[in-house]
């Protein structure tokens, strides 16, 4: 048998070796008992555990053999080099003759004692007093590290001593399933004082492993034993995947990076080989995984076009109405025709968007515009019709302002009496933006003042976007396809929002109501196309819909926020387009106003928590992080993560869905910003009145579908919630001395014969609090708040004294006491329940809802539109063109009419595709 000589210093049998040689210095005087004693115990543990570093080439036809030859033990030639001495333990190739540890302890002794160095049966002691003759200042300090070594061997054996179970079963399964690239290279093994551990399952780096073992695997030919998570080599204990043999994974990257896997859950299969490895380099990965979980067949996917082709002509119906008619003025205005009319076109890119100048509403195809080259004022169709009828709504632009009137009033100690400086006064209206303006007698229209961005001078012209007959063609193309094929529609008629069954969840307590229970399946149920057709009868009643355990339908990427943040910051960083990723910007929900915080500090205070000097709960979240014009760019990997875990991803898919209006918009055009989003919040359990970690109370333009992906629970101290108690008592009295001040006493006592109201918040296991309005109960919900408006507090903590509209200003969150005063007053409630780790939540069209976090929380969101809610996103475009200029939520950012144009069209060259396969 060949000699494999290993160094000392990269031998893994080193530290079996020096801990042994130092035993026994630290005994003086031991006895022949005494040894016999340590011997039998060392036997013991030598039996009771083994490691075994074995590899060797596996084929079909000797694979019994193979089993057998692993379960031989045999024996190496090792030299050891140390310091003082060169020792050279020969080991017997040999089946019965394992160096145990009686066995190297006696045979260190008969070395020792043969050259004079101890006597026999007594060994030196290394003590103060002699420390000046045998060891020197260097010697010391090599102890030192020995022993620190000592305590690494001791939490290695501790390891290895778990892998002991269940060694043989694994040994057994691998030597069916080693790779063919894998040789034996002799009958070589490696030596651990307590277990036999195969050696695609540890590798240790700069070891003799490398020596003995041999593979035709490119990284272990050229030396380049590294972790995959860190890129690290050297002297690291790596657990190396049994699936593919090659990736390995070091145990601190375990620990810190995978702490739900256990090592044995990576040898079986490691993250790459799971699709789910959050290393920096396969997190900026995309297309590993198939995001479509459900194929379509031909048939399916000609019913759903058919069924949105059906659903959104109307609209286009209306649309093409509108605009026959401003050509029947403008052939009144020319003295022509309306078939005669001519247009210009607007010199316009795909990816510009064209909007109206006084309604900030999209323009699809014909407008008005003033010739002046000098200016670009441009006006909708909307605006002209209300311009001759003389009902033009104007909007004044929003003045109203919060003082930060410091950190004490914020807290409930500063009982300042609101100032007339502080925010606009109810009873005072903005000044209008502009007098009214008419048509002449013959339809025309001038161009607006200069200060509302116009000339004012000239008449405004009709010009078109689009090809001239292009809507009016795809118009009759789409009533023709209607009327040669049978657009039948298929319902599935159930009553489960009346009852309560594993399909549902009890979301609110309304007398007489047949929709107090939400349908809630299983994720795995939403891949059946009965279930499609479930969904459908609740979406086009305007329902929520709860889908559980979405998360299992993915490969299982980390969604822990400093794993994306380690993503995000090597794309930044590699682009270079975004500043420094070590700060971010949240917002403070006491104050509800940005604060700059550095990365790390934000997230520990994720997991562990954040205060104020006070022990009032800092509550911050991260909205919209990163960009979502950006998601997909800078964190791929999650972006198809979690468009793969979108349940019933017809309607939901951003990129694919075949109902999904949103998704047709055709390549090369300025599409609207409909996510994926993140948002990711600190939360806790008690509602706290004011700075709780909220979605305050508003109604998105579109569908939007929620997934809970991450949370952590924050403990609170009892110091910390005698504090927050003290200070909710201080929050009541401010309260009261300001509505006293303002001459309102505030009617939320607590003999009021309030209705019960369905309560949530003692399920642990939800980690974020829901409130969903129906449709039908808008005008009344907002009729409450216009009512009790000072009630609620916005930025600074300061009463809201104005409201433009009472939903979209997001100015309240509605409290437990709130809604009680709501259904008393009013007689109607939201539906209430818990988002739990895992659920997404679909909410419909049209819906005011509002949000509290019960736990730190991470969510993923993404809009869409379904054809069964387009009648919504119309008459929400039609409220916030009505709200003031400057009104955060008056841009039309969907642009709904578009989007109707181009689905259509998009369906049409779909079916045609699909009638000629």
């Amino acid at each position: 048998m060949d000699l494999v000589s290993v160094d000392m210093e990269s031998c893994s049998l080193k530290p079996w070796a020096s801990k042994k040689k130092r035993s026994l210095k630290r005994v003086k005087s031991l006895s022949s008992d005494s040894i016999k004693e340590v011997e039998e115990e060392g036997c013991g543990k030598r039996k009771r555990s083994r490691v075994s570093n074995k590899k060797m080439k596996l084929s079909r036809a000797d694979s019994d053999s193979v089993v057998k030859r692993n379960q031989k033990r045999r024996r190496k030639m090792v030299r050891v080099e140390s310091e003082d001495e060169r020792e050279v333990v020969h080991k017997a190739d040999s089946e019965d003759s394992d160096c145990t540890l009686s066995e190297w302890i006696q045979r260190l002794k008969r070395k020792k004692r043969d050259k004079g160095k101890i006597k026999s049966g007594e060994y030196f002691e290394v003590d103060d007093c002699t420390t000046g003759n045998w060891i020197s200042d260097q010697r010391r300090e090599r102890l030192k590290a020995e022993h620190e070594e000592d305590l690494e061997w001791e939490d290695e054996l501790e390891w290895i001593t778990k892998l002991k179970k269940t060694s043989r079963s694994r040994t057994r399964n691998l030597c069916s399933n080693i790779p063919e690239h894998v040789t034996e290279d002799g009958p070589s093994s490696s030596h651990s004082p307590t277990s036999e551990v195969s050696d695609s399952l540890v590798k240790t780096g700069t070891s003799n492993d490398s020596t003995s073992v041999k593979t035709t695997s490119k990284k272990l030919k050229e030396g380049n034993v590294i972790c995959h998570q860190c890129m690290k080599e050297g002297k690291l204990t790596l657990i190396v995947c049994s699936v593919c043999g090659e990736t390995m994974y070091c145990r601190q990257c375990i620990r810190k990076w995978y702490p739900h896997l256990s090592e044995e859950d990576i040898t079986d299969k490691c993250p790459v080989c799971c699709k789910n490895c959050n290393c920096s380099n396969c997190l900026n990965l995309n297309c590993l995984i198939e995001t479509s979980k459900r194929e379509l067949s031909n048939s399916e996917r000609r019913h759903h076009l058919q069924y949105l082709i059906k659903s959104t002509l109307p609209f286009l119906n209306e649309l093409s109405k509108s605009q026959k008619q401003e050509i029947e003025f403008e052939a009144k205005i020319q003295g022509l025709l309306p078939c005669d009319v001519e247009m210009n076109r607007e010199k316009s890119s795909c990816e510009e968007r064209v909007y109206c100048n006084h309604c900030a509403t999209s323009i699809v195809d014909l407008h008005r515009s003033c010739p002046n080259p000098e200016c670009d004022y441009d006006l909708c169709l909307k605006c002209c019709q209300e311009i001759r009828e003389g009902s033009l709504s104007e909007h004044p632009e929003m003045e109203l302002e919060y003082v930060d009137r410091g950190y004490q009033y914020m807290h409930g100690i500063d009982y300042a009496e609101p100032s007339s400086s502080d925010c606009i006064p109810e009873d005072v209206e903005a000044k209008p933006s502009a007098a009214k303006r008419s048509a002449t007698d013959n339809g025309s229209i001038t161009c607006a003042a200069k200060e509302l961005g116009g000339c004012g001078d000239c008449m405004l012209e009709l010009k078109r976007i689009l090809a001239r007959t292009w809507l009016s063609d795809l118009e009759q193309k789409a009533e023709t396809f209607l009327a040669s094929y049978n657009t039948s529609t298929r319902v599935l008629k159930c009553r489960c929002s009346a009852l309560e069954t594993d399909m549902t969840r009890k979301a609110a307590m309304r007398t007489g109501s047949n929709d107090n229970y939400l349908f809630c399946p299983e994720s795995l149920d939403v891949l059946k196309e009965e279930e499609l057709l479930h969904f459908q009868e609740h979406w086009t009643k305007g329902e929520p819909v709860i889908v559980r355990n979405s998360l299992d339908n993915t490969p299982g990427l980390s969604w822990e926020p400093m794993v994306m943040w380690r993503a995000l910051c090597k794309n930044v960083n590699s682009t270079g387009s975004s500043k420094e990723m070590s700060q971010v910007e949240a917002i403070d929900c006491l104050a509800n106003c940005e604060v700059e915080i550095n990365t790390r500090h934000f997230f520990e205070g994720y997991s562990k928590g954040r205060s104020y000097e006070n022990f009032w709960p800092q509550m911050l979240k991260l909205k919209d992080w990163p960009p979502s014009d950006k998601f997909e760019d800078f964190l791929p990997r999650h972006c198809d993560e979690f468009i793969s875990a979108l349940p019933f991803q017809e309607y939901s898919d951003p990129r694919t869905g075949i109902l999904n209006i949103a998704a047709k918009f055709p390549e090369g055009h300025n599409k609207p910003d409909l996510g994926p989003k993140t948002y990711i919040a600190y939360g806790i359990s008690d509602e706290l009145g004011r700075g709780d970690s909220v979605t305050k109370l508003h109604c998105d333009m579109s569908d939007a579908v929620n997934i809970l992906t991450h949370t952590a629970e924050v403990t609170v101290s009892q110091e910390q919630l005698s504090a927050i108690k003290a200070l909710k008592k201080k929050h009541k009295e401010q309260n009261k001395f300001e509505e006293e001040s303002s001459g309102e006493c505030s009617e939320m006592e607590e003999e009021l014969n309030m209705g019960e109201i369905l309560s949530c918040e003692n399920d642990e296991t939800g980690s974020a609090l829901w409130d969903i309005f129906r449709r039908e109960d808008v005008p009344k919900l907002e009729e409450y708040i216009r009512k009790h408006h000072k009630e609620f507090r916005h930025s600074f903590c300061s009463p809201v004294t104005k409201v433009y509209h009472p939903i979209h200003d997001q100015t309240c969150y509605l409290t437990v006491e709130h809604k009680r005063k709501l259904k008393a007053e009013f007689g109607i409630e939201p539906w209430t329940f818990m988002q739990k780790l895992g659920e997404a939540v679909f909410i419909p069209a049209g819906c005011p809802h509002q949000v509290r976090n019960l736990k730190s929380c991470t969510k993923v969101a993404v809009d869409f539109v379904s054809p069964e809610n387009i009648h919504e996103c119309l008459r929400l475009t039609e409220e916030f063109r009505q709200l003031p200029k400057n009104h955060k939520a008056r841009e039309d950012k969907l642009e709904i009419k578009k989007m109707v144009v181009y689905a259509i069209d998009e369906a049409l060259k779909e079916l045609e595709a699909l009638s000629k396969d």
